[in-house]
């Protein structure tokens, strides 16, 4: 009971603010320690081997130098290599990769990217002039991603899908067998191109498996950025679908 009329000091206040407080150091360190964890897993995450039997990369010069035979160690069965972009650019990196691939005994393609602001014929001329004709490779693979939005003169979307034809259609002959079209989220939301061309696609998505091209897949990057002890920087690690 309060003496002359003052009233009765709270006793316990501190405690009750330093345990709060303390409770709320510890939710925070939780969370930082598995977020922590959750960025680690996703950086080292594969598709297990069981569900996808065959594993490879996609390896171009930004990639930096490569053990090839760390790669194959580490079960990458096959690789994709960048080689030409567009009308005139060639991968620095591709004839040494191309080469060091082969000579580690893995299955390998090469990879052009798409540029809608370019004719088609020069960027065909581009691809098989840097890439040899052999029967013994992987189907020629074609990134599409990027729009024709920012092209010097206006190409309409019909036009973007009159030239790829025109562009697969060389490059198909070159390779003797029809391409693999690797498809953006993007690309596809723009130009609805899985459902107008009949090749088989390559998605990408981490993690996830890829729906957004409203049919199935034959391969997928399902980590963009595979944090390994071949390459710092990460790698493009691909599945296919069994």
């Amino acid at each position: 009971m309060a003496r002359n009329g003052k009233s009765a000091p709270r006793r316990g206040a501190g405690g009750g603010r330093k345990l709060l407080w303390q409770v709320l150091g510890a939710l925070l360190l939780a969370a930082i320690v598995a977020g922590a964890w959750g960025w680690w897993h996703l950086r080292h995450w594969t598709p297990e081997r069981g569900a996808y039997p065959l594993q490879g990369v996609e390896i171009g010069a930004d990639d930096g130098e490569v053990s090839w035979k760390s790669l194959k160690a580490i079960g990458a069965d096959f690789a994709y290599i960048d080689a030409s972009a567009s009308a005139f650019a060639r991968d620095p990196g591709f004839v040494d990769n191309f080469d060091a691939a082969k000579a580690a005994g893995m299955q390998v393609g090469a990879l052009h990217r798409y540029d809608p602001c370019q004719p088609a014929g020069t960027q065909a001329a581009n691809f098989v002039t840097t890439v040899p004709r052999d029967p013994k490779l992987l189907p020629p693979a074609v990134e599409l991603d990027m729009l024709a939005d920012n092209c010097p003169v206006k190409v309409s979307d019909a036009r973007v899908e009159s030239e790829l034809m025109t562009f697969l259609n060389q490059v198909e002959t070159h390779a003797g067998k029809p391409v693999i079209l690797k498809v953006s989220p993007a690309f596809q939301s723009r130009y609805a191109i899985a459902r107008k061309l009949d090749r088989n696609l390559w998605l990408v998505q981490d993690r996830v498996e890829p729906g957004y091209a409203g049919r199935p897949w034959t391969m997928w990057t399902a980590n963009h950025a595979l944090a390994n002890e071949v390459a710092q920087g990460g790698l493009r690690w691909v599945v296919v679908l069994p």
